[in-house]
């Protein structure tokens, strides 16, 4: 805007000073610039005139460490060429989508495809495209907007853990699932008639000498234990930065334990303490899995109570038979008799404690132990040991733990998470 007050002074001058003076070079100057900025007014006027353009993105959702790819058409219609189109999409996604200058021929095309990784977890948002064009001497510009903005989730990373087991269930009286299975189990519920394909060692031979013909046993799935998750996330506990953090690592934690049960034919509920308590109810299936990625998209430590208000405020929704797993970089042991008393309702009980102290000192060296950005030691370096505050923490901790008879994995910083959660 200062620009284009300091053009129009200087054209005023101008024109005033040519015909007061009649000087013949000042009305060549005049028409001069009444030619170069008319024309690129209307270079720039026609700069998005007769243009489509258009993208499409790959995915509205994807896990990290995924790419996602964002495909850009552009195309002129109009027999003039557009000799400068400046292409972009604002976006919320970490490390945003490039933009692209580029030039079109009369009646020339140009697409192309972007790739950018999915480094963090999420909802994000790609706003629409932004076209911009201008005259080469930089007096006016014009742009256009293009499409409607798409949402994106990122789902947390899932990473397998081959040696975690969860406890056996223990539901006795409870009834069978009422899902049918061709694998023969200890749960036989009803006898049909044979049918051809049924194996002989299927026949029930009470039924079949009661009703006169062949009578087969047909069996139900194996009983399990539903899975509630409670994950911490009181702001005071936790540590680290980016990927690295207890946050991250204790909702990878999460979603890898869910995904797990979700397999074992278990129902997941999920209860996170955030700035609002967030509680998902139990149920088991692929619906069951996109709505804990989702929930676990989102959060953030961002709440202020302690660990041991969730699990009092969670005791009505845990019943016979279930398996609280809780997730905590908390080394206060005032969750610790809240989750012991569920053992005496017949509620298996496993937690997973995350060493904070490590991710706040890896957040500073760097997860290999040297000074984030420094010169490499000559030696390799060993891992620092805990404040004496926090090392008497520890043993408090796992001597309360023990106490009870509470199964505990602790997980360090650069610890591979299927290695640290082991049965």
């Amino acid at each position: 805007m200062i620009r284009r007050l300091q053009l129009l002074v200087i054209a005023a001058v101008l024109v005033v000073a040519a015909f007061s003076t009649a000087i013949p070079f000042l009305f060549y100057l005049v028409y001069l610039a009444i030619l170069v900025v008319g024309g690129s007014y209307i270079l720039t006027r026609l700069g998005l005139t007769d243009l489509e353009a258009g993208y499409a993105v790959s995915q509205l959702h994807g896990q990290v460490g995924d790419q996602l790819r964002v495909t850009y058409t552009l195309r002129n219609t109009s027999r003039w060429p557009k000799f400068w189109l400046e292409i972009h999409n604002p976006t919320s996604l970490p490390g945003g989508l490039p933009g692209r200058a580029l030039s079109l021929t009369p009646r020339g095309e140009r697409s192309w495809l972007v790739r950018t990784p999915l480094s963090r977890r999420g909802h994000f948002r790609i706003e629409p495209l932004q076209i911009r064009t201008g005259d080469p001497f930089g007096f006016f510009e014009a742009s256009a907007t293009v499409g409607q903005g798409i949402p994106l989730v990122v789902y947390p990373r899932i990473e397998r853990l081959p040696l975690w087991q969860l406890p056996p269930a223990g539901l006795e009286g409870s009834h069978a699932a009422a899902e049918r299975t061709l694998q023969t189990t200890p749960l036989a519920t009803t006898v049909r008639p044979w049918a051809p394909g049924d194996s002989f060692n299927r026949i029930h031979w009470k039924s079949t000498a009661r009703h006169g013909d062949i009578q087969v046993k047909e069996f139900d799935l194996e009983q399990t234990s539903d899975v509630w998750i409670f994950l911490d996330l009181d702001r005071r506990a936790h540590a680290g930065v980016g990927d690295e953090s207890t946050l991250e690592v204790g909702v990878r934690a999460a979603a890898s334990i869910a995904d797990r049960a979700l397999v074992e034919n278990r129902a997941v509920g999920m209860t996170t303490s955030g700035h609002r308590l967030g509680v998902l109810p139990a149920d088991r299936g692929g619906r069951q899995h996109l709505k804990i990625m989702q929930l676990l998209a989102a959060v953030e430590a961002d709440g202020t109570a302690p660990l041991g208000e969730a699990l009092l405020a969670g005791l009505s929704r845990l019943r016979h038979g279930m398996t609280a797993v809780v997730i905590t970089p908390s080394v206060d042991r005032g969750w610790v008799r809240p989750l012991a008393a569920l053992r005496g309702r017949g509620v298996a009980c496993v937690a997973v404690v995350l060493d904070a102290e490590s991710y706040a000192r890896a957040a500073i060296d760097g997860p290999t132990g040297r000074p984030a950005g420094g010169l490499q030691p000559a030696t390799a370096p060993t891992a620092a040991p805990h404040s004496p505050e926090v090392e008497k923490a520890m043993r408090a901790l796992r001597h309360a733990l023990a106490e009870y008879e509470l199964r505990a994995d602790w997980v360090a910083a650069g610890q591979i998470l299927g290695e640290a959660l082991v049965s």
